[in-house]
């Protein structure tokens, strides 16, 4: 039996908290202030979609499918996003906090993060490579035995990346920025 089908509507100010958001494919349609905060969010296809000022914190994405996808100014803090469908997975963040949540291991080449709050994001083991931080706030993200090659940190904020574990070859740096690389060493820069 085909899932429902939705093309080019758009979703506004719904709480699926308590009624599920039906499962199906949603494709070019966009979602502005809905609340999917702490509900499931799970098994659904999302393709050529925009999310803004949604509420995903500690929302349920196992086995959904984000084909390029936007979302703009959402909380999304906690969200497990390695449990989404790593298919055809593309998505960009402007003016999202996604403090807590969680990238582990993913295939994320080419991604922005644009203006977000990344507060002890774990980004250990994925793949950034090409992917973008302009002015993010990077506090206490982890990078563990990440790809950042060609990464672009010139304006990102707070982060602390530790070369001698994270493949860094060709990524960009501010110069104020280079200090984020040197606070394992414990170094003193004036």
């Amino acid at each position: 039996m085909a899932q429902p089908f939705w093309f080019d509507q758009e979703f506004t100010k719904q709480d699926y908290t308590q009624n599920k958001l039906p499962k199906g494919d949603y494709e070019n349609c966009r979602f502005v202030d809905c609340l999917f905060s702490k509900g499931f969010l799970d098994n659904q296809n999302f393709v050529e979609c925009t999310f803004e000022g949604c509420d995903f914190t500690n929302t349920n994405i196992a086995h959904t499918i984000f084909n390029e996808v936007t979302f703009v100014d959402c909380k999304m803090v906690g969200v497990q996003f390695e449990t989404c469908n790593p298919m055809v997975l593309a998505f960009q963040f402007t003016g999202c906090n996604l403090s807590v949540a969680s990238f582990y291991g993913m295939e994320i080449p080419k991604t922005t993060f644009f203006n977000c709050k990344l507060h002890q994001v774990d980004f250990s083991e994925a793949n950034l490579k090409m992917s973008q931080f302009p002015n993010s706030d990077l506090e206490n993200a982890i990078f563990n035995h990440t790809q950042l090659e060609q990464v672009d940190f010139t304006s990102a904020l707070n982060f602390s990346i530790d070369p001698s574990i994270n493949t860094l070859k060709k990524s960009k740096f501010s110069k104020e920025g280079l200090i984020g690389l040197l606070k394992k060493y414990d170094i003193v820069v004036t």
